[in-house]
């Protein structure tokens, strides 16, 4: 996508605890854009910036971009439409619509583009999906010395593009079914917008999974965070705590040790549950604890200051006081918008048999969010082949099409 670097030099000015702070630094994240943060609370300097541009008044979050233009409390549409990011399809009528824009919908696009077919991508947050936010992919085929997940979602969108794909980015699908006049299948987009197809596939993937304890929704951005690439570097050289013990928790709190004195490892049972070589560097690495279950979060002045941590073993509690705790439990599928449409399973995983087919006759589901999907980047990845296979078949029996 390569918006990292055409939009290197923009200034967010805000403070930590400001939810439309929060927001548009959630909005950057996903997109994958780089800019610097100014917290105008600590920072006289950034504050005096702001009055400057508000005509005396504190108003934030208030946005600077490289060519000396502003954006003040700006909604994600006004941050999309500024940013170039394409939040509107161009026609009405796809051969197949894509909801999700991660390695298994933008594979899934490719398959279908280089078919012949009119293919439309709808993605809610950055195209690549949680792989562009990975530091590195290491276990991926065709990368032998590894690749950044920035890099290697630029390389896949950049594909997409080449063969004719549309892609909509910082676009939610709030619906989808069959449509009743025309019969063919249908997604309608937080705009308002509804776009037919004859063939439709679900992959919205999923999302980090969230504590649920006291505090942890008022310091979401000001201390709890979920991506340690995205925001690990904001707490250089202070002590962090991750929360989890598989794969993600173990690399993610390894890349925090490059510039963190201290990672403390909080892990609820008793052991760890990820790769032989994951854990060998964890424990060399990071300060691990067992039977550890986080029971609150606490602070001050909107950050975090306090980890309250229960020790199931020994039955008391423990008080952190980690600079950023970085939570890595799992992962809940995203699809809320699907309820009532296809069958979902007990989690909220979509249902598909063999062949990717949904309950619902024209729409299929791949991916992250699929019940039984192994979650592995290079699975995801050949679940989008499969399905545009699958589809294909489904297309030549003669499904609808544009006026039928």
């Amino acid at each position: 996508m390569g918006g990292a670097q055409a939009t290197a030099g923009i200034t967010l000015y805000g403070t930590t605890w400001c939810p439309d702070c929060k927001q548009a630094k959630q909005f950057l994240g996903e997109q994958r854009i780089a800019y610097t943060f100014a917290d105008i609370e600590n920072d006289p300097a950034g504050q005096a910036v702001v009055e400057r541009l508000n005509n005396g008044k504190q108003i934030i979050p208030t946005i600077v971009f490289p060519d000396g233009s502003i954006l003040v409390e700006p909604t994600n549409a006004q941050l999309a439409a500024k940013l170039g990011i394409q939040t509107t399809a161009k026609m009405r009528f796809y051969d197949l619509i894509v909801v999700g824009g991660g390695p298994t919908g933008l594979t899934a696009a490719i398959y279908a583009a280089r078919e012949g077919l009119d293919t439309l991508v709808v993605e809610r947050g950055g195209l690549g999906g949680q792989a562009g936010v990975t530091e590195c992919l290491d276990n991926f085929p065709g990368f032998p010395e590894g690749v950044s997940g920035a890099e290697f979602a630029e390389r896949v969108v950049a594909q997409a593009r080449r063969f004719g794909v549309e892609l909509l980015g910082a676009q939610e699908v709030r619906r989808v079914g069959v449509d009743d006049e025309s019969g063919s299948r249908f997604a309608q987009t937080a705009d308002g917008q509804r776009y037919l197809c004859s063939a439709l596939l679900l992959a919205p993937g999923s999302a980090y999974r969230r504590l649920g304890v006291p505090g942890e929704e008022e310091f979401i951005g000001a201390g709890v965070h979920f991506c340690a690439t995205c925001d690990g570097p904001l707490y250089r050289g202070r002590e962090l705590a991750v929360v989890g013990s598989g794969n993600s928790a173990l690399e993610e709190g390894l890349f925090l040790t490059k510039f963190s004195p201290k990672v403390t490892l909080l892990v609820r049972g008793s052991e760890l549950h990820a790769s032989k070589v994951a854990t060998e560097k964890a424990l060399e690495k990071m300060d691990v604890r067992y039977h550890s279950a986080v029971r609150e979060l606490r602070g001050e002045g909107g950050k975090l200051r306090t980890v309250v941590v229960h020790d199931t073993e020994q039955d008391t509690d423990l008080v952190l006081h980690p600079a950023a705790l970085f939570v890595y439990i799992g992962i809940e599928p995203n699809t809320q918008f699907l309820a009532g449409t296809v069958d979902l399973d007990e989690r909220g995983f979509i249902r598909a048999d063999a062949t990717l087919r949904t309950s619902v006759p024209g729409i299929f589901a791949a991916g992250d969010a699929r019940s039984g999907s192994t979650k592995q980047l290079v699975s995801a990845a050949g679940e989008g082949a499969t399905a545009v296979l699958m589809i294909r078949d489904y297309l030549k029996l003669g499904r609808p099409s544009a006026g039928e």
